[in-house]
């Protein structure tokens, strides 16, 4: 009887030291998990993604490459289509008084844009330095000419006119203010004629605070590309939206078919030599040398410098990149004949 209990509390005393050892090693692994864990970054304070034209937060990186896409602005052609889609739009003087856009779609990419016009040299100048697919409807033939011999990626809806596919006319209005581009069908055409539809887009430079902001109060600018006839752009801001709304010759521009209303987080307003080449009125537009600016955002005007980094048309001061307000921008291109301080009038 005494061998047995013996025998019973050998065992038991056997238990608890392999249950002691046992904890031990537990104890030991999950202090070095814990350690592993101490040293990896932390998921959740990982930088935000970003749209790179934007700076808007996006659920999941997006490389689809940019399309530039030339948009009448003619009185016959107002209001446009899918203006209030795209993150960054280029006004500049395309012949006479009249303005034209150079709008560029990354992150929102509507069914239809429009009406398409003709190309001219520094709008696809630019579409080249973003690395953008540059879409237009016709051109003269030196222009033609000019973007054939640089290799510019282009679709020009003069070869696919009316094709029901990439561009179609629509009824509503008359020609040439009645060509509508279906942005949908861009990247398989730029497929079929070899060009990459994807890309690594480097993020323009945006601001992380409010408090980031200078300037003096702006609620209103007012921009006179002419006034006979009246070719006058307008901005105005909503404290409330923390956007400025645009206008056209008094009216406010808005989508053709749903009435939204074209707003922008950033107003860039250059000031560039411009000069006028041929009888038709067409122009030669300096994009490269820099020159004098005011960037308008959260209701406060900088007076700066613009300059091109690396094609990218951004406002500097002391030499520094100044960022811009997540959301749109829209970058108001003027003759520094007269310059801003006789075309741009900025009021409180």
């Amino acid at each position: 009887m005494k061998k047995i209990v013996w025998m019973l509390l050998f065992a038991f005393i056997l238990l608890v030291g392999c249950s002691e050892k046992q904890e031990a090693e537990n104890n030991e692994t999950k202090d070095i998990d814990m350690q592993e864990k101490t040293d990896q970054p932390d998921v959740s304070e990982s930088e935000e993604i970003v749209a790179p034209l934007t700076g808007v937060a996006i659920d999941e990186p997006t490389n689809n490459r940019i399309v530039g896409v030339m948009v009448n602005n003619h009185s016959k052609a107002r209001p446009q289509t899918g203006l209030s889609k795209a993150d960054l739009v280029f006004e500049i003087l395309a012949e006479g008084q009249i303005t034209r856009f150079l709008a560029m779609f990354q992150s929102e990419m509507p069914d239809v844009v429009g009406p398409v016009r003709s190309a001219r040299e520094y709008y696809f100048n630019l579409a080249n330095d973003y690395n953008a697919l540059y879409v237009y409807h016709g051109a003269a033939n030196f222009v033609n000419d000019m973007i054939m011999n640089r290799g510019i990626e282009h679709l020009n809806g003069s070869l696919y006119d009316n094709d029901g596919n990439l561009f179609k006319r629509e009824s509503f209005r008359n020609a040439p203010h009645n060509s509508y581009l279906q942005l949908g069908a861009v990247y398989d055409v730029a497929k079929s004629k070899g060009y990459e539809t994807t890309a690594d887009i480097e993020p323009l430079t945006f601001v992380k605070s409010d408090k980031e902001i200078a300037g003096d109060p702006a609620q209103h600018v007012e921009i006179v590309y002419s006034d006979q006839p009246m070719e006058i752009v307008e901005y105005d801001y909503s404290a409330s939206d923390e956007v400025y709304t645009r206008y056209n010759d008094r009216e406010q521009t808005v989508e053709l078919n749903t009435e939204e209303p074209i707003q922008a987080a950033n107003v860039f307003i250059v000031e560039t030599p411009h000069e006028v080449i041929d009888d038709a009125g067409r122009r030669a537009v300096d994009m490269e040398s820099g020159g004098n600016a005011y960037l308008l955002q959260k209701g406060k005007v900088q007076q700066l410098q613009w300059e091109n980094r690396e094609g990218r048309i951004v406002p500097v001061k002391d030499g520094d990149i100044v960022g811009f307000v997540p959301g749109k921008t829209w970058i108001n291109v003027i003759p520094t004949n007269p310059g801003l301080t006789e075309s741009v009038n900025i009021t409180n």
